[in-house]
């Protein structure tokens, strides 16, 4: 079970660093657009972040159901906002930016909120 942990985790985070490098390679002047490599990157993560819960409800630690909603949440506004956008030649600057912002902050609550360990 801890393989199959750790391997929807990588998943998870490879998924969010194809959006968020989809949309750093952006940065700058110029049009923006929701690529391939960006819906691919959000499909991956969300799916990914689902699978990794149930496997984590199947395990013996206790699963911070708090911070699942606020990810949940949030990865459904990522998913639901860069598949609404896949089709348009380009995107608002703003949008670009909220994406980006909405990416940071679920990376920031992976890793802020989590239980703090001591050895």
């Amino acid at each position: 079970m801890e393989t199959l942990r750790l391997i929807l985790l990588i998943l998870h985070i490879l998924g969010f660093s194809a959006l968020i490098g989809g949309l750093l390679a952006q940065a700058g002047p110029g049009d923006k657009k929701v690529t391939g490599v960006m819906r691919d990157g959000v499909g991956t993560a969300f799916l990914a972040g689902l699978l990794l819960v149930g496997v984590l409800e199947g395990g013996d630690d206790p699963v911070n159901h708090g911070k699942v909603a606020v990810k949940l949440l949030i990865g459904l506004v990522l998913l639901v906002l860069v598949m609404a956008n896949m089709r348009k030649e380009k995107i608002p600057n703003g949008l670009w930016a909220g994406l980006l912002g909405l990416a940071i902050l679920e990376v920031c609550i992976a890793v802020l909120w989590s239980p703090v360990h001591s050895s």
